[in-house]
């Protein structure tokens, strides 16, 4: 999980997918932490994408970065505990004029049943999964 996670955080951006009714949903989300184990991102509760996954939490994540990307699959699960919200605006404080731990409004959320895949054009796939 941790090449995930150094994976995400030096592309930078990467793309999560959801879905809507029948309809593909891509956008670039940017925060990524580990907290207890677990890969986490972060969105806004008011947002789209909270409501595509309260509907259905199956979600995939894009990245590229230095030739190589990664393609991350799995369920998106929320933790609405004070402390993995706190861990989250703490490794990005430069979100707390938009977000914070109490403003009911910030959420996130972990993958569950992840699987990763490496890919590269030069080197055979790479799956890792947790």
């Amino acid at each position: 999980m941790k090449r995930v996670y150094d994976f995400l955080k030096s592309a930078g951006t990467y793309y999560l997918a959801t879905t809507e009714g029948d309809s593909p949903r891509v956008r670039p989300f940017g925060t990524v932490n580990i907290f207890e184990g677990r890969l986490y991102i972060q969105t806004g509760r008011e947002k789209p994408v909270s409501k595509q996954l309260a509907a259905n939490p199956k979600a995939e994540i894009c990245a590229f970065s230095d030739g190589k990307w990664l393609r991350l699959s799995g369920e998106l699960v929320e933790d609405d505990r004070f402390e993995a919200r706190k861990s989250m605006l703490d490794a990005y404080p430069e979100l707390r004029g938009m977000y914070d731990e109490n403003d009911g409004n910030t959420q996130v959320l972990y993958f569950k049943n992840a699987r990763a895949t490496f890919y590269s054009f030069t080197s055979a796939p790479e799956e890792i999964r947790f």
